[in-house]
């Protein structure tokens, strides 16, 4: 698979792209430098991790943003944009590159990197791109912040007490809609008393088919092994079920993994990290920080037709 050109490389293709100083939709610039990069479908279709642009159309948005604020191009039509008479000078002094450092020599520029404090004065963001868009900075740091959450949380996980392990388990189940309710789940799981709970639940709240769970609350150099769910497929067996959850706030080892039921038992293995990642994305063990909203321009809004 072909690297997909980051937004400041693509500064001068998309300037090159309008040079003809006529009006050019964003979607024949985006298809133009596709074919000049030799992107296929492969990277045309990855998408940010939001999933609402794909990478190499975002990366052309912003190349465009930044080349509008230095009064390259400008957009006199909706989805169109054109050179304008300082980009045709800058073409012509044949630039081999047109990045951000580039840019700074235009006093528009300089403006929209700059910000108010809150003594007015102004002070220019220094931030360090590293070729990433704005939301990819933003996709970036919040995946660290989540990796780092999720292990703090598993570290917290793993020095609970075994009663409250078994209530922290009952409680991701009836927030990921199994086990009925907190009362039904709770009564459906027992201690086993080696660290861990097992027990029956249901799938759905009707209790149209039923799960067997079980969970240890093993330390982290204590991996589970293909033995352990040997005997967890045998127990299922023994209660008459077809569907497990194995889950464990240590690890599972490559064997474990690589375990397949000869039957059609469907079993699924929850190791610490996923444990910790679903109460993040279910809200459990966790309380929200901030709040950031992303918005864009509402097209729909300033459509006079």
């Amino acid at each position: 698979m072909k690297v997909i050109p980051d937004f400041q490389t693509l500064m001068l293709p998309v300037l090159k792209e309008v040079s003809d100083g006529k009006e050019h939709k964003i979607c024949d610039v985006v298809n133009s430098l596709a074919k000049k990069f030799s992107l296929g479908d492969e990277e045309l279709t990855i998408m940010i991790p939001s999933g609402t642009q794909s990478v190499f159309y975002n990366r052309i948005s912003w190349a465009k943003t930044h080349l509008k604020k230095a009064r390259l191009i400008e957009s006199e039509t909706k989805g169109t944009i054109k050179i304008t008479e300082r980009g045709k000078q800058v073409l012509q002094e044949k630039p081999t590159r047109i990045d951000i450092k580039f840019l700074k020599k235009f006093d528009e520029f300089v403006e929209f990197r700059t910000k108010s404090n809150s003594k007015k004065e102004k002070t220019e963001i220094e931030t360090d791109y590293d070729n990433q868009t704005p939301e990819e900075l933003i996709e970036t740091a919040f995946q660290d912040f989540q990796k780092s959450l999720a292990e703090d949380l598993l570290e917290k996980i793993r020095n609970v007490s075994p009663s409250f392990f078994e209530k922290l388990v009952v409680a991701l189940l009836v927030k990921m809609g199994y086990g009925g309710s907190i009362k039904d789940a709770g009564k459906a799981v027992g201690k086993t008393g080696d660290e861990g709970i097992d027990g029956i639940i249901k799938e759905d709240k009707l209790g149209l088919d039923v799960i067997y769970v079980q969970a240890k609350r093993w330390k982290e150099n204590n991996i589970i092994g293909r033995p352990e769910i040997q005997k967890f497929v045998g127990a299922l067996a023994g209660q008459g079920a077809k569907k497990g959850i194995f889950i464990t706030a240590s690890s599972f080892s490559k064997e474990a993994l690589e375990y397949k039921p000869m039957n059609d038992t469907k079993v699924i293995l929850i190791d610490g990290m996923e444990l910790a990642n679903y109460m993040i994305e279910y809200n459990l063990g966790v309380a929200p920080l901030h709040n950031y909203e992303l918005k864009k321009i509402d097209s729909d809004y300033f459509d006079e037709e």
